[in-house]
């Protein structure tokens, strides 16, 4: 939009000033220097102009976000409920700009030359072109599993959840006697079913049929994903039947269909609203784009431990571990710690769900926000990935202050930042097979500390690079160590383990019998 209202603008400009050379060329003297002033002033007002609304629109945006993060009492409605509305988002269509399109084709160059590298260094080995993907056959293994278990977890949510609060409004409505007793006993069976059905089974799948870590990482997401809409569907609907038991001003509670149920299964959101706006249209090469750049991110990724991450932890895994190797690999991890960071935002947060927004023509697609221009952590974690941070405000933030009646602001944020640590380390824990709380370390400690530091109030250049360069550091270390780890849990391998065995890093004590790694 802005970039169409700058366009326009342009050309008026540029029509306005060739009238005024087409009269100023059968103009005398006088006039000429009269039409230069006003020429002048005209430009000068325009700029003036432009710049004034730049600096209010960036003032309102920034107002309304501090007014929705700190307001208490807003309804809970971060996706518009206006059903058949169009209303486009700005950065699904982000890749337009040039600036931003010519980063994405350098990112493609780079890629061209992973492949020609690979190719001309397996030419140079084996004397011919060895297009072999081991690594992707064996992360993506026994993918016939990962998709019954997902069919399983999915069928479970569309009929468990909805059943029991069907259940449960019927016993609201009068057709039940002991309303609490009933509402216990439904509650209770929900959140055994959370506990069980969606938290213990596809993790016990995962880890007894010792799936690979693509494989785990698919199955892990889904898992959290669908508690998540979950939990969403019956936080919102529950207030709603209660209210109508207390008012009773309708015939009935406004029970959801099992249509409007399915769709916000699949739907890009994890708040659960009756209506959502749609687009009016499916652009089918949209899609088909949008699914080829994932594949393609795929690869990438492939290629990044191929060609940098492998050769480097082979090595290692020869050399005697020390503070010095311990920097050399955290600073030589930092690469394709960055890409692959980079890789992840653009394949799930920009091109899977805009995918899948463009095939259930939804149109909010706030997905994300300008997170690279953050500079301070507090907004950053609220621009990296909006449709989880919608879910952590309204359902952890506010509902912890609700309960303690907004008086503990800091053990609510700590609680978010708990939740959300625990979970991302959870995940790594199953995909990997091992439990080294790398991630939860950084993120606690910190991401905390740098939360407080880099507060809203953070402007300037400096802030934003020292953001970067904490991402960097941060991904070096990820890298680095749970690189590490992996590789001496299969240079070390132990007869018999134990539980405590499993929590305690074998990195630290895993030696060759030279005593080297």
């Amino acid at each position: 939009m802005y970039k169409k209202l700058s366009s326009s603008q342009e050309i008026i400009l540029d029509t306005k000033f060739c009238i005024y050379r087409m009269i100023v060329v059968h103009a005398t003297k006088k006039e000429k220097r009269q039409l230069e002033v006003r020429i002048f002033f005209f430009l000068f007002l325009q700029c003036l102009k432009n710049s004034l609304m730049r600096q209010f629109d960036s003032q309102v945006n920034d107002f309304m976000d501090s007014l929705l993060e700190e307001s208490g009492s807003l309804e809970p409605s971060p996706v518009s409920a206006t059903p058949d509305l169009y209303c486009p988002f700005v950065h699904s269509e982000l890749f337009e700009v040039n600036h931003i399109r010519t980063i994405y084709h350098m990112f493609i160059a780079v890629l061209i030359l992973f492949i020609l590298s690979t190719l001309v260094v397996d030419f140079i080995d084996e004397g011919r072109l060895v297009l072999d993907f081991d690594l992707l056959v064996y992360a993506f293994g026994k993918f016939p599993l990962v998709v019954c278990t997902w069919i399983c977890m999915f069928l479970s949510v569309l009929l468990v959840p909805y059943n029991l609060f069907n259940l449960w409004c019927q016993s609201q409505s009068g057709s039940y006697s002991h309303h609490r007793l009933h509402s216990w006993l439904l509650g209770s069976v929900y959140l055994l079913y959370q506990a069980l059905g969606l938290g213990f089974l596809p993790t016990y799948v995962a880890v007894t049929n010792s799936l690979p870590p693509a494989s785990c990482f698919i199955i892990t997401l889904e898992q959290v994903r669908l508690m998540m809409k979950a939990h969403s569907f019956i936080r919102e609907n529950v207030p709603r039947v209660l209210t109508w038991a207390k008012d009773k001003k309708s015939p009935g509670p406004a029970v959801p269909q099992v249509s409007q149920y399915l769709y916000f299964l699949f739907a890009p959101t994890l708040i659960y609203r009756d209506h959502y706006p749609r687009n009016p249209v499916i652009r089918w090469s949209y899609v088909a784009t949008k699914l080829l750049q994932v594949l393609g991110c795929m690869f990438y990724t492939y290629y990044v431990f191929v060609r940098l991450c492998i050769p480097q932890f082979r090595n290692i895994s020869l050399q005697l571990f020390d503070l010095r190797a311990m920097v050399l690999c955290v600073f030589n991890s930092i690469l394709p710690g960055v890409l692959i960071l980079l890789l992840g935002f653009f394949a799930f947060l920009h091109c899977w769900l805009n995918a899948f927004a463009e095939m259930l023509r939804f149109a909010d697609r706030m997905f994300y926000k300008d997170w690279w221009n953050s500079t301070s952590y507090a907004n950053y974690y609220r621009t990296w990935n909006v449709v989880v941070h919608d879910w952590l405000f309204y359902y952890v933030y506010r509902d912890f202050l609700w309960m303690s009646q907004k008086r503990f602001r800091p053990a609510a944020m700590l609680c978010v930042f708990t939740l959300s640590a625990v979970v991302h380390e959870y995940i790594l824990a199953i995909c990997f097979g091992y439990f080294y709380p790398v991630l939860f370390c950084l993120f606690m400690c910190f991401g905390m500390l740098f939360n407080f530091i880099m507060h809203d109030q953070r402007k300037g250049p400096i802030w934003n690079i020292f953001m970067w360069t904490s991402i960097f550091l941060g991904q070096g270390v990820i890298i680095c160590l749970y690189s590490q780890e992996w590789y001496a849990r299969r240079y070390c391998p132990l007869k018999e383990s134990s539980f405590l065995d499993v929590l305690k890093p074998r990195s630290w004590s895993c030696q060759s019998p030279d005593g080297r790694l």
